[in-house]
């Protein structure tokens, strides 16, 4: 579009008043600088856009074509400001948060439940990955939030913690005791047993790696798995020895159904929290969750 927005505004409003003056008055300008507008207008389609009768204009074959596409156009651009106050009204937006399976539903279900409810017109999209891809994702700009284990490096990426977790490996007492039958009471448990892990794509796995490579921990049977909860759900029915974070089995080593293996080196906790882009309040939905988060802490 090569004429100034400013000129088809006129246009508009001189073919919906049909009266150069009821134009002017609309528009807060002169009678002069109207006809001045429309002229220059039609000098640049170098076509006439208008005829002049005793009531005022009427808009010539040509105005009649060039209006049908200048109605629409304004149009939509109504409808566009509609939509943001309605945004800003009832707290309309789209928020897409990226998390792994586990944290979504020990950790942010419990946020999206009272979040739902204090703003109840913001659309959730939840993508389920690995933190690495969640991260990637983020700085892709194709979510807003992603709830992750705080990674080494950051790189221009908002961190705002919800807390720390702790990775244990757990067993039923049962299958320890069947494992004390076919091994030396001396041996290690993790190099022993049947052990169970994430998939080498999520972080835990990679972090429970650099622990066991560290302490030169070995084993030769191990059983990938690629979401937490069937790591949690094959330790209870005996199947071997998982490392999984002792948050999400509280309940499980409270009523004896696992069992904590313990560790002469304990596991470092790690932290979990929300990740966005530092032009976050570009979206009032993320800025509203931002704020929820925070007055929530």
């Amino acid at each position: 579009m090569d004429q100034n927005l400013s000129l088809y505004k006129v246009f508009y409003t001189v073919a919906n008043t049909g009266n150069i003056s009821k134009a002017a008055a609309e528009l807060f300008i002169s009678q002069p600088a109207i006809s001045k507008s429309i002229r220059k207008l039609e000098q640049n389609l170098e076509v006439t856009l208008f005829s002049r009768n005793s009531r005022g204009v009427q808009l010539t074959e040509e105005g009649e074509i060039l209006y049908d596409y200048v109605q629409k156009a304004f149009y939509s651009l109504q409808l566009g400001e509609a939509q943001l106050k309605k945004i800003n009204e009832l707290g309309v937006g789209h928020l897409r948060i990226g998390v792994s399976t586990t944290l979504c539903k020990y950790v942010l279900l419990d946020y999206l439940k009272e979040f739902t409810i204090a703003h109840p017109h913001i659309r959730m999209t939840i993508e389920c990955q690995s933190t690495n891809h969640t991260l990637q994702l983020l700085r892709e700009n194709k979510i807003d939030l992603g709830l992750i284990g705080r990674p080494e490096r950051l790189h221009h990426v908002r961190f705002a913690s919800v807390g720390e977790i702790e990775d244990i490996f757990v067993s039923t007492k049962s299958y320890l005791e069947n494992l004390a039958l076919r091994t030396s009471q001396q041996d290690d448990i993790l190099r022993t047993s049947a052990l169970m892990l994430m998939d080498k794509e999520n972080i835990t796995r990679q972090y429970i790696d650099d622990y066991l490579s560290l302490h030169h921990i070995e084993n030769n049977n191990v059983l990938e798995v690629s979401a937490m909860d069937l790591l949690i759900e094959f330790a209870k029915i005996g199947l071997g020895v998982a490392c999984v974070i002792r948050q999400f089995v509280a309940q499980e080593l409270k009523e004896g159904t696992l069992v904590e293996i313990p560790l002469e080196i304990p596991i470092h906790k790690r932290e979990i929290g929300f990740a966005y882009l530092a032009d976050f309040q570009a979206n009032p939905a993320i800025r509203e969750f931002i704020d929820f988060y925070r007055n929530r802490s």
